[in-house]
Formats: C-alpha cells, structure tokens, sequence
C-alpha cells in the first residue's frame, strides 16, 4: 500500500509538473509573439502517464473490494426501517394529489 501511495503522489506531482510546464511555454510565446495552439507534446506524455499514475493509486489505495453478500444479517434493508429519525411526513409532496387521475381532468 506505501508503494501505491508514492506512485499516487507522483502522479499528483507529475500533473502538477505538466501545469507548470504548460504556463512557461505559453509565457514563452508571448515573448515570442506566436499563438498557442496546443501543449509541448511532451507535455501531453507527461500529462496521460500521471494519470495513469492516479489512476493506478485511487483504485489500489482504498483497499482491496470487498464481495457484496446478500446473506449477511448485519446489514439487512429491513432493518433500516427501524430508524425513525430520517422518517419526514411534512414535506413538500404533501400537496400532490394521492392519484395522479384526480388532479388531472383532461376531458372537461
């Protein structure tokens, strides 16, 4: 994991490196009085390995996944109910019509 974490932070710094190089070029054109067009290409490299780099430490860092069980007691949708706290009967909503065919009367 300590691997994983170095290899995010040198994508991090990698990325930052690239934004950097990409200002002095374009401070370089205006010196120059040429228009930018695109980044240096080896600013392009630079830029999708350290995603790839970042890439490769945000799913390698969290951990390894873990199998979603549905035979597991503990956390069981039925006993999300129990919880009344999040429970809200004063909303909004309240001024809708139950049925749909009610509030609307399209043959009058």
């Amino acid at each position: 994991m300590a691997v994983d974490l170095v290899v995010g932070l040198l994508g991090i710094a990698a990325l930052g490196h690239a934004a950097f190089s990409t200002v002095q070029y374009r401070n370089i054109l205006k010196v120059t009085e040429e228009a930018f067009l695109w980044p240096p290409f080896y600013v392009i490299i630079e830029i999708c390995i350290s995603l790839v780099l970042c890439f490769w430490a945000a799913l390698r860092v969290p951990g390894q996944f873990l199998p979603v069980l549905p035979d597991l007691e503990e956390d069981r949708l039925a006993q999300l109910t129990e919880n009344v706290d999040f429970m809200t009967f004063n909303h909004r909503g309240r001024i809708f019509p139950l049925k749909i065919d009610e509030g609307l009367n399209l043959n009058d």
